[in-house]
């Protein structure tokens, strides 16, 4: 169903509210960004940087699904109704809570009444704003979702042709082989089989974006989050999450590794043979990584140059069966060096399975390992480790010896491949949920006919479809930039992780709730959907920290403009 392009007043209309609520919100970043001298001052206006950093997301989502719209729109001379009502529903609703929130914060935002009657508050917009929210638009769109194939909701151009044959091939991989586990995988808290590991890692998911010269497959960007993403609607822990730890370490190797490092450990993560945990976070420090106490000491064993390894880590999903970790750790004892006395390992461990492991070195080194249990996210397993004078020889500092005390900075690139994946992650498992609340409401009847044909099931789905194909658009855009190395990659990348992951947890407990009381029972996989759903926000960059000190600081660092939509 389509309009053509001679008919489109409406999303023409949208984007004049786009840029009206651009226009709003950069004065407040400005203002924001002068109060909190650019940053530095966060700490003092805490609630204050976390609302301008969740609005910010929101119009960038915005943004980038108008663009996908408009460009569609000069490839075929017609709007796609799903894209239509998608992003002229999104845009209202960010341009409403923006200017609610506006209002509300007129003072510490630092505007007054003329700021929103020069921009939001004036007569066009906010007819526009109360005609596109008109509860049928939600229900056209919910009912264009029941109408419609499933499948094909997220097949609308996410690239070109080797996008679309990976994404089938992916999608096929999914369904016939993981999505048949993933229910046993959950419900037991399996790790993860052998025989699904050695398939993935023969299907080449394991080196995705590590380049060819190293033994990987030299994909995109782009084409990693689509291939996270068919994963993650199958099994966000026993898939979708798999192919996150190879990548954080590769773009560490590749951004500061020796040559003779990147030889020697790129291509075995990249063909499976060696399996990737990430050691950062500890047991009392969290998001704090530059206060990081694990410490590593020189020394020489058996002739050997090194490091003794000494302290606790925690959350180290995949502990347990990897064969390395990378591990961030201090090398400079002065808690003054902050960030800049930390250095990243590759610790070499042998493979365990179970929930408990203990790696005894014939130095006396040791490592202990236990499985913390939790209610999702099932199938890796995150460990906390103790770690007693672990022997790490010298050639496995990354970096060599140029790499002391730049870890942190070398994991920089791999938290924004894990934040970006975690974005993938996210759509993967809101598009199932939908999927599945979709499918369950044209099958289960209730007053004599399927609940599919109720306007308040329409309504959920449309407010279901216009979350997650915002949250869509703004991931890819984020892979893009990524792939481009453009200077806004990081902060789009932390965007992606953070509305993402909102998505797929409101999505999915709506999911759950269309199900009923069915909703909580095992029998359906939508209960695995929910309670998977509900790591995202956490892992990765906690959803507060991430609004304040990531997006937040990447806003407030110098005055802004944010991108204006296309002239088309």
């Amino acid at each position: 169903m389509s309009v053509k392009a001679n008919e489109v007043s409406d999303i023409i209309a949208a984007k004049g509210v786009l840029e009206l609520s651009q226009r709003l919100l950069e004065k407040a970043i400005n203002n924001v960004g002068t109060l909190t001298n650019h940053g530095r001052a966060i700490d003092d206006h805490q609630v204050l940087v976390r609302k301008i950093a969740s609005l910010a997301t929101r119009i960038e989502a915005a943004f980038h699904l108008l663009e996908y719209g408009l460009e569609y729109l000069r490839v075929h001379g017609e709007v796609d109704t799903y894209i239509d009502l998608s992003t002229r529903i999104f845009i209202c609703e960010v341009a409403r809570d923006l200017l609610t929130e506006a209002h509300q914060s007129l003072e510490d935002f630092g505007l007054d009444e003329n700021d929103l009657r020069r921009t939001l508050w004036n007569d066009l917009s906010r007819l526009t704003i109360r005609h596109v929210l008109s509860e049928k638009n939600f229900r056209a769109l919910g009912r264009f979702v029941l109408d419609g194939d499933l499948d094909n909701n997220r097949w609308i151009w996410a690239g070109g042709d080797e996008e679309t044959e990976l994404r089938t091939a992916t999608r096929r991989f999914a369904r016939d082989v993981v999505a048949p586990q993933a229910e046993e995988i959950h419900r037991k808290d399996l790790l993860v089989p052998e025989s699904l590991i050695e398939q993935m890692a023969e299907l080449g998911y394991f080196g995705m974006s590590i380049p060819i010269d190293y033994g990987g497959v030299g994909m995109s960007n782009l084409m990693m989050i689509i291939a996270t993403e068919e994963l993650s609607a199958a099994s966000l822990s026993a898939s979708g999450s798999l192919i996150t730890r190879p990548e954080i370490l590769a773009k560490a190797l590749l951004k500061g590794g020796t040559e003779e490092q990147k030889r020697k450990w790129l291509e075995p993560v990249a063909s499976g043979k060696l399996m990737v945990g990430v050691a950062v976070t500890e047991p009392n420090i969290g998001s704090d990584v530059a206060s990081l106490a694990c410490r590593a000491t020189q020394t020489t064993q058996d002739g050997v140059e090194g490091w003794l390894i000494n302290g606790s880590k925690a959350w180290c999903t995949f502990a347990g069966r990897a064969n390395i970790l990378a591990l961030l750790a201090r090398t400079n004892p002065d808690p003054k060096a902050g960030h800049r006395g930390l250095s990243l390992f590759i610790v070499e461990k042998d493979a365990f399975d179970g929930h408990e492991f203990e790696m005894t070195q014939s130095g006396g080194g040791k490592m202990v390992g236990r499985a913390d249990a939790t209610p999702g996210y099932r199938g890796m397993h995150s460990f906390t480790l103790k770690i007693e004078d672990y022997f790490v020889p010298a050639e496995n500092l990354v970096g060599g010896k140029d790499g002391e005390g730049r870890g942190f900075y070398l994991q920089m690139d791999g938290f924004a491949a894990g934040r970006l994946q975690t974005g993938g992650r996210g759509l993967g498992l809101a598009q199932a949920s939908l999927e599945a609340a979709a499918q369950y409401a044209l099958e289960r009847p209730q007053f004599g006919k399927p609940i599919a044909e109720f306007q308040s099931t329409e309504y959920e789905i449309g407010i279901m479809a216009t979350q997650i194909e915002a949250a869509r658009q703004l991931t890819y855009s984020a892979a893009r930039a990524m792939d481009e190395k453009h200077e806004r990659a990081t902060l789009l990348a932390a965007m992606a992780k953070l509305f993402a992951s909102r998505v797929a947890v409101e999505v999915s407990q709506r999911a759950q709730v269309i199900h009923g009381g069915w909703g909580y029972a095992e029998e359906y996989p939508i209960s695995r959907y929910t309670v998977d759903a509900l790591v995202l926000p956490i892992f990765e960059g906690v959803e507060p920290i991430l609004e304040m000190k990531v997006i937040g600081r990447g806003l407030l660092a110098q005055p802004i403009k944010l991108p204006e939509p296309s002239k088309t």
